[in-house]
């Protein structure tokens, strides 16, 4: 089926096989765009949750990637999150360095600088933040910056929506596996779950044939919420090519990541991904990692394992182990 760009796909083409012909109501209220120019759309303000539900595992089963619209948290309080950390990477270094990460440290937490060259020479180049946002037990505010007075109170208030939208994401994918709705959230710790802010800086860049924002990967934890400034860069991989992710203030990007793969035994697709930079603009963003503490250990939901033919497709790892394997790039 052919779809023009911003043309609606209805529930009865997009789920044929688990639901029965919409009404025209339905076929009003659903929004999900799914084009070669773009990744599916899901609007979370459908009165029929059920509807939603089947959408969001519908599109983290193909795409592994895609946006929410009325999702429930404020603009106002977007706008605001961007502002003050955009505010960051406009200091001086010597003030960005107050909140570095610590040479040789294990963590990943504080202001580091990045770069990496492949095998074919690319290399990347992007400045980062990393700090915990969630559970405020496991915040370290010597990561945080000091330079505007509003930026604790801006991030602890976007935690708790991202929080409450993860966990209301995970339980509709929970129960899209025949499972609690609380399936997904224990599998990955339950209330131990962690979720770590990273603010990405791409500067612009005259040589886009020499560097990149960062290469294809899916990501290593359990999902992740995306939001970014006005420079688009974010790109999916599906069906062999690479495809834009259009943004603006109204959406969140939800991409699943490798923890819920592995739990889902693959039902669920890790959504893969890259950045790309742009000659003349900036690109930031603020993807939010909900992930297991590095001591738990995260494998194929036993619920799902029933017999032969449901035989557990990934083996279990410590997460510590597992991100540690992955990015060596040892076997898994």
């Amino acid at each position: 089926m052919e779809v023009q760009r911003n043309q609606h796909i209805t529930p009865s083409s997009l789920f044929a096989e688990t639901m029965t012909m919409p009404s025209k109501k339905e076929k009003s209220a659903v929004k999900i765009q799914a084009t070669a120019e773009d990744v599916p759309v899901v609007d979370l303000s459908i009165p029929d949750e059920n509807l939603v539900a089947r959408m969001v595992v519908k599109v983290s089963q193909e795409w592994g990637i895609f946006k929410v619209v009325n999702h429930g948290i404020p603009t106002e309080l977007i706008r605001r999150l961007k502002e003050v950390g955009t505010e960051f990477f406009e200091l001086p270094e010597t003030e960005k360095e107050d909140v570095a990460r610590p040479a040789n440290s294990i963590n990943i937490e504080g202001y580091n600088k990045n770069t990496y060259k492949n095998e074919e020479g690319i290399q990347t180049w992007a400045d980062h933040l990393f700090h915990t946002i969630w559970p405020p037990s496991r915040i370290n505010y010597r990561f945080w910056p000091k330079n505007s007075p509003d930026y604790r109170e801006v991030n602890e208030e976007y935690a708790k929506h991202v929080k409450r939208l993860s966990e209301k994401i995970m339980g509709w994918l929970s129960e899209g596996l025949g499972l609690g709705r609380e399936a997904l959230k224990e599998g990955l710790g339950g209330e131990t779950l962690e979720y770590m802010m990273k603010v990405i800086f791409y500067p612009p860049c005259p040589e886009l044939d020499l560097l990149y924002g960062a290469p294809p990967h899916t990501d290593l934890n359990g999902i992740t919420f995306l939001i970014a400034n006005e420079t688009e860069g974010l790109q999916a991989f599906k069906d062999n090519k690479w495809i834009d992710v259009k943004y603006d203030e109204s959406v969140i990007i939800v991409i699943i990541a490798d923890q819920i793969t592995r739990m889902s035994n693959g039902k669920y697709k890790s959504g893969a991904h890259r950045a790309t930079m742009d000659k003349e603009k900036t690109r930031i963003s603020w993807p939010v990692f909900a992930e297991p503490n590095l001591d738990h250990v995260v494998g194929t939901l036993p619920e799902l394992i029933t017999g032969h033919d449901n035989a557990p497709k990934f083996k279990p790892f410590v997460y510590s182990d597992y991100k540690y394997r992955k990015l060596k790039r040892l076997p898994l």
